[in-house]
């Protein structure tokens, strides 16, 4: 098995000035992990669902290749989001929140999940995120992601498996209220300095940019014609990024920087549609056209 990805699998409901959705499938890792489906085999996801959760949504996943034998089934609900967005889009209001069987999630990993060569910790609680990663043996490049919540309540934790992770995914003001440095540069040499070598950026509609110990790459968002629903836009990225690594299986500098393009690209076709419905039509070479349109962006 190539990659795990751990996280939620949920249901939501939301509106955006373009339309709406009621109980879509959504959840970090179903995002992520569609994805890193459409650049790499091998896929699994680590979630748990409630007794509402649709078969015909798992199977779904699984006719993408997804492995979901780590998805767990509990007695309650699933895990679902209510929200809507105004204006640009930039940021979701949440409505509602219902956690239901999520929040009781600590996965033991199957026996074939257990030793991944990549592996991504979704935005999940930081002792979950220890948990998985005492588990999963010792891939080849570990990708963690978090949120302002958990940097306010459970900071200790958190630093401590950011320390035992090789790559850390953030926005920008989440790096500013996790390390209090006035410049993201600071920003990040501050997270470098915590023991991850991979450092990206979340910004937005103005891209995202990739720093290691050896510098900075900046790659701006791919310019699409109509943004109708930004949710899970930050899932598909990681996705993309980590699913391309796993792919080429190699995180050198070259191919971190190429990954970059890949999550990019993902992240442009989420937004185009709502859910998961845009991703799970595209195809390599869509996803190839948009990444030389990338290069072409940054090259002289």
């Amino acid at each position: 098995m190539e990659l795990l990805v751990v996280g939620s699998v949920a249901y939501d409901t939301y509106k955006t000035p373009f339309g709406s959705v009621k109980g879509a499938m959504g959840g970090a890792a179903v995002h992520a992990a569609l994805a890193a489906s459409r650049l790499t085999r091998g896929v699994a996801v680590a979630g748990v669902v409630g007794r509402d959760y649709r078969q015909a949504d798992l199977d779904l996943l699984a006719c993408q290749g997804i492995d979901v034998s780590g998805v767990a089934h509990a007695a309650g609900r699933t895990f679902r989001w209510t929200g809507k967005y105004a204006g640009d889009m930039a940021q979701a209001q949440t409505l509602k929140t219902e956690l239901g069987v999520f929040a009781a999630f600590n996965p033991v990993l199957p026996k074939a999940l257990a030793s991944p060569k990549f592996l991504f910790l979704a935005n999940i609680h930081p002792a979950v995120q220890a948990s998985v990663l005492r588990q999963a043996g010792k891939p080849s490049f570990t990708l963690l992601d978090t949120m302002n919540y958990w940097i306010a309540s459970q900071k200790p934790a958190l630093l401590k498996v950011i320390r035992g992770v090789d790559g850390l995914i953030i926005n920008d003001q989440e790096i500013r209220q996790l390390t209090g440095a006035g410049t993201l540069a600071a920003a990040a040499q501050k997270v470098l300095a915590l023991g991850p070598k991979v450092l990206i950026l979340k910004r937005g509609e103005h891209g995202a940019s990739l720093h290691t110990r050896r510098g900075s790459f900046q790659v701006p968002a791919y310019p699409v014609d109509k943004v109708l629903d930004p949710t899970g836009a930050g899932d598909s990225f990681a996705g993309g990024f980590i699913g391309h690594l796993a792919h080429v299986k190699a995180t050198d500098e070259r191919r971190l920087r190429e990954a970059m393009l890949y999550g990019t690209a993902m992240a442009s076709f989420n937004v185009e549609d709502f859910s998961v419905r845009r991703v799970l039509k595209t195809a390599r070479p869509a996803i190839e056209s948009r990444v030389r349109g990338l290069k072409a962006m940054i090259t002289l």
